[in-house]
């Protein structure tokens, strides 16, 4: 039916062992994540101590992702995620959160002030007034079409430089952001001991980040849907 989240007897997909908690939702009724949903479906997950309905989004005719928009889910949402997330990061000593813009900001504010920190930096990716000379890397995100850069103020390398710094955002998808804002901050002394998100997006960011996957700290796992040739679209945990 068009329209609606549909699980059809005798059809199975791959389920990532954590994924046990996650459901498809329609008008009608909930299921456990079997099997197929269509390009309107919602995913149910939880992140962390809460839990939220995502609406299933194609980026082509191929490939559709559960996306969080974090700044859709209002004020008290980011503010538990932040507590959520300051529980895995409080024990690594962090100095600094770094994020980058812009969904990432609610939640680097959240997660300072859950860590009793009182400064945050923000790595952005459009040119600013102030970033004529910013120290920069070129980045990738999946839901974009354009390469881009991700940009450090100068004025801002003392709070970073020699510090242990935990980098924070809303989803970890093909791990190219988290990547370019890594070694960014390697490049300028900085210590990045943790990466915390509120989702991790199936598995291809792992080896992206290769070494340097066991940084992160994720408060739920969604799946990428792959559309196969009758148009349903299927799990697919790997990436």
């Amino acid at each position: 039916m068009r329209g609606a989240s549909r699980v059809r007897e005798g059809t199975t997909a791959a389920v990532y062992p954590r994924s046990a908690h996650a459901t498809l939702r329609d008008r009608r009724w909930r299921a456990t994540i079997v099997a197929m949903v269509d390009a309107v479906s919602t995913y149910e997950t939880t992140i962390g101590s809460q839990t939220r309905s995502l609406p299933v989004v194609p980026l082509n005719d191929e490939l559709a992702i559960a996306l969080l928009i974090t700044v859709d889910h209002g004020v008290a949402f980011s503010a538990r995620a932040g507590e959520d997330l300051a529980k895995l990061l409080g024990p690594l000593d962090v100095d600094v959160v770094v994020s980058v813009a812009t969904m990432g900001i609610p939640l680097a504010i959240e997660a300072s002030r859950a860590l009793g920190l009182d400064d945050y930096l923000i790595l952005q990716k459009t040119p600013k007034i102030h970033l004529s000379d910013a120290i920069d890397v070129p980045v990738r995100s999946i839901t974009t079409d354009a390469n881009q850069r991700l940009l450090l103020d100068r004025e801002r390398l003392e709070a970073v430089s020699n510090k242990r710094v935990a980098v924070v955002d809303d989803v970890i998808s093909t791990g190219a952001s988290i990547y370019a804002a890594l070694k960014l901050l390697k490049g300028v002394n900085a210590k990045p001991v943790a990466v915390g998100t509120l989702l991790a997006e199936a598995n291809a960011w792992r080896s992206v980040l290769g070494g340097r996957q066991s940084l992160v700290h994720s408060l739920g796992h969604v799946p990428l849907f792959r559309r196969r040739a009758n148009g349903d679209l299927v799990e697919d945990w790997e990436g």
